[in-house]
């Protein structure tokens, strides 16, 4: 995957394994891997998964576990036994379930990345105080994040912009993945924290998960190459 020491994962934000093919037949596992979410993983299951490692890219399985600990650690075998690149759980789930989702993780004979997401670049201040939040954003992204490097994971998934204060206190070698990527001339449909590819790398990421700006061109792979262009 060419990405100058930063890797792109396109976000196959499908609803029909039928639309996740052809995309993933536009694209070249030369510059990216590809993400798949809930919304594609509960239409076609896991012979996505099969599909799009036979097509030569790496999986970041992006579901976001959050449940108890035993029922967190089992999906994270499972998920790992499909022989996924990435996958993620719910930072918010707490250090027991992250300790837990460590070891279904550690019980398979493959051993993807695990990260842990902080706050949803869906979110603002505004919504988090909706639903009982009321300090600063700041304050729960960065206590999320050291709680998961706390916890042995490999990294986190955090907007962009969180970067300035995450980074000099995360360890050195954390995948810091970042969603919510935007190019210029797009739009931000329902995240509000977002970045440029450019910016992105100027703040330390080191996976940027684009979805809609290259998925939603009828040529994604030109668009995904003038991406790796701009990251030169």
């Amino acid at each position: 995957m060419k990405s100058n020491n930063l890797q792109i994962f396109v976000a196959l934000d499908c609803s029909s394994e039928l639309d996740a093919q052809q995309i993933t037949n536009k694209l070249d596992s030369e510059f990216c891997g590809i993400k798949v979410g809930k919304e594609l993983f509960t239409a076609a299951g896991p012979k996505i998964i099969d599909y799009i490692h036979n097509k030569g890219f790496k999986v970041f399985l992006d579901l976001k576990y959050h449940d108890i600990p035993n029922t967190v650690k089992k999906a994270c075998k499972n998920a790992s036994d499909l022989g996924v690149y990435m996958l993620n759980v719910h930072a918010m789930g707490g250090s027991e379930m992250m300790l837990s989702a460590k070891e279904g993780v550690d019980q398979s004979q493959n051993k993807p990345v695990l990260i842990g997401v902080t706050i949803l670049t869906s979110h603002n201040q505004k919504s988090l105080k909706n639903i009982g939040y009321d300090k600063p954003i700041n304050h729960y992204i960065k206590n999320l994040a050291l709680n998961v490097a706390d916890c042995g994971l490999d990294g986190i998934v955090c907007s962009a912009n969180d970067l300035n204060f995450l980074k000099p206190i995360l360890p050195k070698n954390f995948h810091l993945v970042t969603p919510g990527i935007r190019l210029n001339n797009t739009k931000k449909h329902d995240q509000q924290r977002v970045s440029s590819p450019e910016d992105a790398k100027t703040l330390g990421s080191t996976m940027l998960v684009i979805g809609r700006s290259i998925t939603e061109d009828p040529h994604p792979l030109e668009v995904l190459k003038k991406i790796q262009l701009l990251l030169k």
